[in-house]
C-alpha cells in the first residue's frame, strides 16, 4: 500500500515551489519589548504587534502574578457553565464604557469572537457585505453564517452602495470590515460606511483589532479616531476589538446595544462551546486599559516614529504607502525577492517578516514593518540603513 503521508508531502513541495511554504519561529520577546530571542540569536524585531510595548509592562505582569495567585490560572468551563468569573464581569463593564457602547462581552480569542459572532448574526437568508481586503477570520465566519455573500472592492463605497441595493430583498443585511486593515495599515471609511448602514437599514460590523490601544482619544480606537461619540453611534453598529496586540495581552471583545449581545451570549458557538479566558487574563486586561489610557506618551512615540519611518522609506525604490497605523508595508513584489530581503535583514540583526500570498494578493509580496512605542530612533534608524543598502542592485 503507497505511504498516505505521500499526498500530504507533494502538496507541501509544491508549497515550497511556490514560496509559500510558512515556517514557525522558536521567539521570545525580551524585557525592552523590542528585542527577540529567534531561533536562539537575538534580533532587532518589527514583526510583533505590541504596538504600545505593554508586553512586557511591569505594571501588566504584576496583575497577572497577583492575580494568579488569587485566581489561579483557569477558567475551568464554558462561560455559560462556571467560566465567567466576577474578573470577567468587571471586565466586560469597563471595555463597554472604554469604547462608548452599552455592553460588551469578552471572547478568549479574536478569531473566535469573529467566527463565532457572524453565523450567529446573519444566516442563510440574508445578506453579507464584505470588504475584499478582510481579515480571514471575518471571511470564515462569513462562510460558516450560510448567508448570500458580497464582496466589494477594497474601502469603494460605490460599491458598497451597489452592493446594499442590491441584496434589498434580504431578511437581514450585515456589512464586515476591518477597521484597521493588518497588512496595509490603512483604515476603513467609517463615518460614510455608517451613514450607508443607515440609509439601506443595514448592520455594520467592524473588526478593530490593529486600531483599539493605538487610535483615538486615550487608545479608545477607530470609534473615536472617526469621531464616533458614545450616546451617539447607532444601534445597528457592533464593535470587534483583540487584546492581545496594543493591549499586550489576550482574548477579544465584542461590543453592542444590549440585545445585540444578549443574542451572542445566546448563539455564538465559539463562546458557549469553548472554555473561557482564565480569570488572570481578564484580571490583566483591566490592568492594561488603565495604562493604555493613562500613558498618553506611547501613542505620541509611535506617531513620531512612524513619520521618521515614513521620510526614509520614501527614498528607497519600493513602494511604501503611508499610513497612519503603527503598521507600515513596503511591498516587494514577488515572492523570492521579499523573502530574500527579509533573510537580508536577519543577517543584519532585524526581523522583519515576509508576508506573502495567500495573506495579500498575489505579486504583492511585501515586509510588514510593525512598530511599537518601545523603538527607539536609532532602531528604526538601523532599519532604514539595512533596507538602503539590500535596495541597491547587486555589484
Amino acid at each position: 500500500m503507497p505511504d498516505p503521508s505521500h499526498v500530504f508531502s507533494a502538496a507541501l513541495a509544491d508549497l515550497e515551489s511556490r514560496g509559500i511554504r510558512r515556517r514557525r519561529r522558536a521567539s521570545t520577546q525580551q524585557r525592552d519589548a523590542v528585542r527577540w530571542a529567534v531561533d536562539g540569536t537575538t534580533r532587532l524585531g518589527f514583526a510583533s504587534n505590541d504596538y504600545l510595548g505593554l508586553a512586557q509592562h511591569p505594571a501588566l505582569i504584576e496583575a497577572a502574578r497577583e492575580a494568579a495567585l488569587a485566581l489561579g490560572v483557569g477558567a475551568t468551563a464554558s462561560p455559560l457553565i462556571s467560566g465567567h468569573s466576577a474578573a470577567h464581569e468587571a471586565l466586560e463593564e469597563e471595555l463597554a464604557r472604554f469604547v462608548g457602547l452599552p455592553r460588551a462581552m469578552y471572547f478568549y480569542a479574536g478569531y473566535a469572537a469573529n467566527v463565532g459572532a457572524i453565523p450567529a448574526l446573519v444566516e442563510r437568508g440574508d445578506a453579507l457585505i464584505s470588504d475584499a481586503l478582510n481579515h480571514a477570520c471575518l471571511i470564515d465566519g462569513a462562510r460558516l453564517s450560510r448567508a448570500e455573500l458580497k464582496v466589494y472592492a477594497h474601502n469603494d463605497l460605490a460599491a458598497l452602495e451597489r452592493a446594499l441595493v442590491d441584496t434589498r430583498g434580504a431578511r437581514r443585511r450585515l456589512v464586515i470590515a476591518d477597521a484597521v486593515f493588518s497588512m496595509d495599515g490603512d483604515l476603513a471609511p467609517l463615518p460614510e460606511m455608517l451613514a450607508l448602514c443607515e440609509r439601506h437599514d443595514a448592520w455594520l460590523m467592524v473588526d478593530d483589532a490593529h486600531g483599539f490601544g493605538v487610535l483615538g482619544e486615550g487608545g479608545r480606537g477607530s470609534l473615536s479616531h472617526w469621531g464616533l461619540r458614545a450616546g451617539a453611534m447607532p444601534d445597528r453598529l457592533i464593535y470587534m476589538a483583540t487584546l492581545g496586540k496594543a493591549a499586550g495581552v489576550a482574548g477579544a471583545f465584542i461590543a453592542a446595544a444590549e440585545p445585540v449581545i444578549e443574542w451572542l451570549l445566546q448563539r455564538a458557538r465559539t463562546y458557549f462551546f469553548a472554555t473561557g479566558a482564565p480569570p488572570m487574563v481578564a484580571q490583566t486586561v483591566r490592568a492594561s486599559l488603565r495604562v493604555i489610557e493613562s500613558e498618553g506618551w506611547r501613542r505620541e512615540r509611535l506617531a513620531v516614529l512612524r513619520e521618521h519611518l515614513s521620510m526614509g522609506l520614501a527614498a528607497l525604490p519600493w513602494q511604501a504607502p503611508r499610513t497612519c497605523t503603527a503598521i507600515q508595508p513596503v511591498v516587494i513584489g514577488d515572492n523570492a525577492s521579499a523573502m530574500s530581503v527579509m533573510a537580508g535583514l536577519e543577517a543584519r540583526g532585524l526581523w522583519v517578516p515576509a508576508i506573502r500570498p495567500p495573506t495579500v494578493p498575489d505579486g504583492t509580496a511585501r515586509l510588514r514593518i510593525s512598530l511599537s512605542a518601545a523603538h527607539e530612533d536609532r532602531d528604526v534608524d538601523a532599519l532604514l540603513a539595512a533596507l538602503a543598502e539590500l535596495s541597491r542592485p547587486a555589484q
